[in-house]
Protein backbone atom coordinates (compact mmCIF):
# COMPACT_ATOMS: atom_id res chain seq x y z
CA UNK A 1 0.00 0.00 0.00
CA UNK A 2 0.69 3.32 -0.73
CA UNK A 3 -1.58 6.11 -0.40
CA UNK A 4 -4.82 7.20 -0.47
CA UNK A 5 -6.25 9.04 -3.80
CA UNK A 6 -9.58 10.18 -4.13
CA UNK A 7 -11.98 8.18 -6.23
CA UNK A 8 -13.57 9.49 -9.90
CA UNK A 9 -16.41 8.43 -11.19
CA UNK A 10 -16.28 5.66 -13.69
CA UNK A 11 -13.36 4.08 -12.04
CA UNK A 12 -12.86 0.69 -10.65
CA UNK A 13 -14.84 0.15 -7.20
CA UNK A 14 -12.56 -2.64 -6.23
CA UNK A 15 -9.96 -0.95 -4.29
CA UNK A 16 -12.13 1.67 -2.55
CA UNK A 17 -11.79 1.80 1.02
CA UNK A 18 -14.51 1.57 2.60
CA UNK A 19 -13.26 2.10 6.52
CA UNK A 20 -12.07 5.37 5.27
CA UNK A 21 -15.48 6.34 3.66
CA UNK A 22 -17.42 5.12 7.21
CA UNK A 23 -14.96 7.92 8.72
CA UNK A 24 -15.16 10.76 6.07
CA UNK A 25 -18.39 9.99 3.67
CA UNK A 26 -15.68 10.16 1.08
CA UNK A 27 -14.56 7.53 -1.41
CA UNK A 28 -11.10 7.22 -1.86
CA UNK A 29 -8.65 4.38 -3.41
CA UNK A 30 -6.05 2.33 -2.04
CA UNK A 31 -3.22 2.98 -4.72
CA UNK A 32 -0.14 0.70 -4.57
CA UNK A 33 3.86 0.86 -5.28
CA UNK A 34 3.31 -1.01 -8.26
CA UNK A 35 0.25 0.31 -10.02
CA UNK A 36 1.85 3.95 -9.83
CA UNK A 37 2.35 5.57 -13.44
CA UNK A 38 5.21 7.44 -12.89
CA UNK A 39 7.60 8.21 -9.43
CA UNK A 40 10.09 11.38 -10.02
CA UNK A 41 12.16 12.69 -7.43
CA UNK A 42 12.76 16.51 -8.25
CA UNK A 43 16.78 17.46 -6.96
CA UNK A 44 17.22 21.37 -6.83
CA UNK A 45 20.79 22.85 -6.04
CA UNK A 46 20.46 25.55 -3.76
CA UNK A 47 24.16 26.10 -2.98
CA UNK A 48 25.77 30.05 -2.93
CA UNK A 49 26.41 29.85 -6.93
CA UNK A 50 22.83 28.78 -7.90
CA UNK A 51 22.07 32.46 -6.04
CA UNK A 52 23.94 33.94 -8.78
CA UNK A 53 23.37 37.03 -10.64
CA UNK A 54 22.27 38.64 -7.91
CA UNK A 55 20.07 41.47 -9.69
CA UNK A 56 16.90 40.24 -11.77
CA UNK A 57 16.27 36.07 -12.43
CA UNK A 58 18.68 34.12 -10.79
CA UNK A 59 19.79 30.60 -10.97
CA UNK A 60 17.42 28.32 -7.96
CA UNK A 61 14.66 31.11 -8.61
CA UNK A 62 14.82 29.72 -12.42
CA UNK A 63 15.05 26.64 -11.59
CA UNK A 64 12.33 26.70 -9.04
CA UNK A 65 9.91 28.15 -11.67
CA UNK A 66 10.89 25.22 -14.10
CA UNK A 67 10.64 22.50 -11.19
CA UNK A 68 7.29 23.73 -10.17
CA UNK A 69 6.01 23.31 -14.02
CA UNK A 70 7.28 20.17 -14.12
CA UNK A 71 5.43 19.14 -10.24
CA UNK A 72 1.99 20.95 -11.70
CA UNK A 73 2.02 18.56 -14.61
CA UNK A 74 2.69 15.67 -13.10
CA UNK A 75 0.25 16.03 -10.18
CA UNK A 76 -2.45 16.48 -12.84
CA UNK A 77 -1.29 13.13 -13.99
CA UNK A 78 -1.86 11.90 -11.01
CA UNK A 79 1.77 10.97 -10.91
CA UNK A 80 3.70 10.69 -7.97
CA UNK A 81 6.29 13.10 -7.15
CA UNK A 82 9.03 14.22 -4.33
CA UNK A 83 11.59 17.32 -3.89
CA UNK A 84 15.19 17.50 -2.62
CA UNK A 85 17.11 20.21 -1.81
CA UNK A 86 20.60 20.18 -1.29
CA UNK A 87 23.82 21.97 -1.19
CA UNK A 88 26.94 20.49 0.64
CA UNK A 89 24.29 18.24 2.05
CA UNK A 90 20.62 17.53 2.05
CA UNK A 91 18.37 20.22 3.85
CA UNK A 92 15.05 18.91 3.02
CA UNK A 93 14.20 15.38 1.12
CA UNK A 94 9.90 15.41 0.61
CA UNK A 95 8.33 11.65 0.14
CA UNK A 96 7.14 10.65 -3.42
CA UNK A 97 3.23 10.67 -3.88
CA UNK A 98 1.08 11.66 -5.80
CA UNK A 99 -1.33 13.21 -3.27
CA UNK A 100 -2.40 17.32 -3.46
CA UNK A 101 -1.36 17.56 -0.28
CA UNK A 102 1.78 16.77 -1.49
CA UNK A 103 2.16 18.89 -4.07
CA UNK A 104 0.89 21.79 -1.60
CA UNK A 105 4.30 20.96 0.45
CA UNK A 106 6.49 21.01 -2.28
CA UNK A 107 5.05 24.31 -3.90
CA UNK A 108 5.46 25.47 -0.29
CA UNK A 109 8.61 24.57 0.08
CA UNK A 110 9.96 25.58 -2.67
CA UNK A 111 8.99 29.06 -2.44
CA UNK A 112 10.43 29.61 1.19
CA UNK A 113 13.48 28.67 -0.54
CA UNK A 114 13.73 31.60 -2.67
CA UNK A 115 12.14 33.81 -0.77
CA UNK A 116 14.19 33.47 2.47
CA UNK A 117 18.40 32.67 0.72
CA UNK A 118 20.51 30.74 2.83
CA UNK A 119 21.85 32.65 6.11
CA UNK A 120 25.06 31.08 5.36
CA UNK A 121 25.99 32.62 1.99
CA UNK A 122 28.85 30.42 0.81
CA UNK A 123 27.39 27.42 0.93
CA UNK A 124 29.29 24.99 -1.59
CA UNK A 125 27.91 22.23 -3.55
CA UNK A 126 28.17 18.60 -2.83
CA UNK A 127 26.26 17.08 -5.78
CA UNK A 128 28.22 13.32 -5.43
CA UNK A 129 27.11 12.94 -1.89
CA UNK A 130 23.82 13.86 -2.67
CA UNK A 131 22.85 11.70 -5.52
CA UNK A 132 24.42 8.74 -4.00
CA UNK A 133 22.20 9.09 -1.03
CA UNK A 134 18.89 9.62 -2.86
CA UNK A 135 20.07 6.34 -4.89
CA UNK A 136 19.94 4.38 -2.11
CA UNK A 137 16.37 5.86 -0.18
CA UNK A 138 14.61 5.88 -3.29
CA UNK A 139 13.51 1.80 -3.55
CA UNK A 140 11.70 1.66 -6.80
CA UNK A 141 12.25 2.74 -10.40
CA UNK A 142 12.17 6.74 -10.65
CA UNK A 143 12.89 9.60 -13.38
CA UNK A 144 15.45 11.96 -10.98
CA UNK A 145 15.43 15.46 -12.35
CA UNK A 146 18.53 17.43 -11.50
CA UNK A 147 18.74 21.12 -11.61
CA UNK A 148 21.96 22.58 -10.68
CA UNK A 149 25.00 24.43 -11.95
CA UNK A 150 26.95 21.41 -11.79
CA UNK A 151 29.30 24.10 -9.66
CA UNK A 152 31.26 21.79 -7.53
CA UNK A 153 34.34 22.40 -5.47
CA UNK A 154 34.79 19.35 -3.16
CA UNK A 155 34.10 17.01 -6.21
CA UNK A 156 35.72 16.60 -9.68
CA UNK A 157 33.16 15.21 -12.63
CA UNK A 158 34.48 11.80 -12.31
CA UNK A 159 33.27 11.45 -8.44
CA UNK A 160 29.56 12.91 -9.45
CA UNK A 161 29.85 10.53 -12.87
CA UNK A 162 30.39 7.85 -10.61
CA UNK A 163 27.28 9.06 -8.41
CA UNK A 164 25.09 9.27 -11.36
CA UNK A 165 25.61 5.62 -12.78
CA UNK A 166 24.69 4.54 -9.08
CA UNK A 167 21.59 5.88 -9.63
CA UNK A 168 21.32 4.14 -13.12
CA UNK A 169 22.38 0.77 -11.17
CA UNK A 170 19.88 1.26 -9.94
CA UNK A 171 17.35 1.38 -13.14
CA UNK A 172 16.56 5.56 -12.25
CA UNK A 173 15.79 7.52 -15.31
CA UNK A 174 18.02 10.41 -15.39
CA UNK A 175 17.26 14.13 -16.88
CA UNK A 176 19.65 17.01 -15.64
CA UNK A 177 18.85 20.50 -16.22
CA UNK A 178 22.65 22.36 -16.07
CA UNK A 179 21.30 25.25 -14.96
CA UNK A 180 23.08 28.31 -16.18
CA UNK A 181 23.46 32.10 -16.90
CA UNK A 182 25.14 31.32 -20.17
CA UNK A 183 26.01 35.16 -21.32
CA UNK A 184 28.38 36.07 -18.57
CA UNK A 185 28.81 32.35 -16.85
CA UNK A 186 29.82 30.41 -20.01
CA UNK A 187 30.87 33.00 -22.91
CA UNK A 188 32.40 35.49 -20.21
CA UNK A 189 30.08 38.72 -21.77
CA UNK A 190 31.44 41.79 -19.73
CA UNK A 191 32.64 45.02 -20.51
CA UNK A 192 36.22 45.86 -21.72
CA UNK A 193 37.84 46.90 -17.82
CA UNK A 194 39.15 45.60 -14.90
CA UNK A 195 36.59 43.91 -12.64
CA UNK A 196 36.80 41.61 -8.93
CA UNK A 197 34.81 38.58 -9.72
CA UNK A 198 34.23 36.34 -6.34
CA UNK A 199 33.69 33.02 -5.78
CA UNK A 200 30.08 32.54 -4.49
CA UNK A 201 30.65 29.66 -2.77
CA UNK A 202 34.29 29.96 -1.66
CA UNK A 203 34.42 34.04 -1.16
CA UNK A 204 37.84 33.64 -2.67
CA UNK A 205 38.11 37.04 -5.12
CA UNK A 206 40.01 37.71 -8.15
CA UNK A 207 40.47 40.70 -9.83
CA UNK A 208 41.30 41.04 -13.56
CA UNK A 209 40.12 42.34 -17.46
CA UNK A 210 37.59 39.71 -18.68
CA UNK A 211 38.58 40.07 -22.74
CA UNK A 212 42.05 39.26 -22.09
CA UNK A 213 40.54 35.90 -20.84
CA UNK A 214 37.68 35.16 -22.69
CA UNK A 215 38.83 33.26 -25.25
CA UNK A 216 40.80 30.81 -23.43
CA UNK A 217 37.94 30.69 -20.93
CA UNK A 218 35.34 29.58 -23.42
CA UNK A 219 37.71 27.20 -24.52
CA UNK A 220 38.19 25.32 -21.52
CA UNK A 221 34.28 25.73 -21.05
CA UNK A 222 33.72 24.26 -23.94
CA UNK A 223 35.83 21.52 -23.50
CA UNK A 224 34.34 20.09 -20.02
CA UNK A 225 31.03 20.29 -21.01
CA UNK A 226 31.58 18.40 -24.28
CA UNK A 227 33.44 15.55 -22.18
CA UNK A 228 30.31 16.09 -19.57
CA UNK A 229 27.71 15.33 -22.52
CA UNK A 230 29.45 12.58 -24.08
CA UNK A 231 29.85 10.59 -20.67
CA UNK A 232 26.31 11.08 -20.06
CA UNK A 233 25.22 9.80 -23.30
CA UNK A 234 27.15 7.06 -22.91
CA UNK A 235 25.24 6.47 -19.71
CA UNK A 236 21.83 7.20 -21.45
CA UNK A 237 21.70 10.09 -19.13
CA UNK A 238 19.84 13.25 -20.64
CA UNK A 239 21.94 16.32 -19.62
CA UNK A 240 20.27 19.65 -20.96
CA UNK A 241 21.48 23.10 -21.14
CA UNK A 242 19.08 25.11 -19.36
CA UNK A 243 20.28 28.61 -19.55
CA UNK A 244 17.77 31.42 -17.50
CA UNK A 245 17.81 33.87 -19.67
CA UNK A 246 15.83 31.92 -22.46
CA UNK A 247 13.36 30.59 -20.55
CA UNK A 248 11.27 27.59 -19.65
CA UNK A 249 9.99 26.43 -23.29
CA UNK A 250 13.03 24.21 -23.58
CA UNK A 251 12.95 22.69 -19.77
CA UNK A 252 9.17 21.62 -20.45
CA UNK A 253 9.72 20.48 -24.17
CA UNK A 254 12.63 18.09 -23.04
CA UNK A 255 10.63 16.75 -20.05
CA UNK A 256 7.18 16.03 -22.10
CA UNK A 257 9.71 13.79 -24.70
CA UNK A 258 11.33 12.13 -21.70
CA UNK A 259 8.43 10.96 -20.32
CA UNK A 260 6.54 10.38 -23.52
CA UNK A 261 9.18 7.77 -23.70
Amino acid sequence: FAEHQLYNVGESTKHIDWRVFSRTDKLYIKKYEEETNLRAMILIDTSGSMYYPKEGLDKVTFSVFAAGCLAYILNKQRDATGLCLFDNDIQYLGPIKSSGLQFRKMLLKMNETIQTPPIQANTQTNIATTLHLIAEQIPHRSLIILFSDMFDDVNQFETIFAALLHLKHYKHEVLIFHVTDKNTELDLEFPNRSFVFEDIESGKKIKLNPTQYKDKFKELQEEKYIEMKLRCAQAKIDFVEADLREGYTHVLHTFLVKKSK
